[in-house]
């Protein structure tokens, strides 16, 4: 990793983060918060009639961890564009690790920006979300 962001290229990783364990509180918070109250996230019995073996996470609670995982490295106002793929479910007990490695680099407008591919995976490496983001490195760095 560069020592700042102005010396950032192409290959380097931002840091990394890592969630708490998903528990059921976590997919109740995120549902209040989100305003996505599915049942197949938060009632058991309902999970169960749909074929589950439990609830299970909200495909957006991981990409708002990659959003924090943005936000922690750079302002939120850096950000261009930020785009997921969901891959496979996140289960209750899953850690998520959220990490981003720097695939472009250049100069647009007067911005340096860079494009980041990301992903979210538990502590398996089984990858919940894919995706990618564009961020505008600061000129002062």
């Amino acid at each position: 990793m560069a020592d700042t962001l102005s010396n950032i290229e192409v290959g380097d990783a931002i840091p990394s983060y890592t969630t708490k364990p998903i528990t059921r509180t976590t997919l109740a918070l995120f549902a209040g918060a989100s305003g996505d109250h599915n049942r197949i996230h938060i009632d058991i019995d309902f999970a169960k009639k749909a074929g589950m073996d439990d609830v299970f996470a909200q495909g957006m609670l991981p990409m708002a961890y990659l959003g924090r995982l943005l936000t922690d490295w750079v302002p939120q106002t850096a950000i261009r564009k930020f785009s997921c793929r969901f891959r496979s479910i996140t289960h209750l007990g899953d850690a998520i690790t959220c990490s981003g490695e720097v695939t472009e680099k250049w100069d647009d407008n007067g911005e340096t920006l860079v494009k980041l591919a990301l992903q979210a995976a538990d502590g398996t490496g089984d990858v919940k979300l894919a995706g990618e983001a564009v961020v505008a490195l600061p000129t002062n760095t």
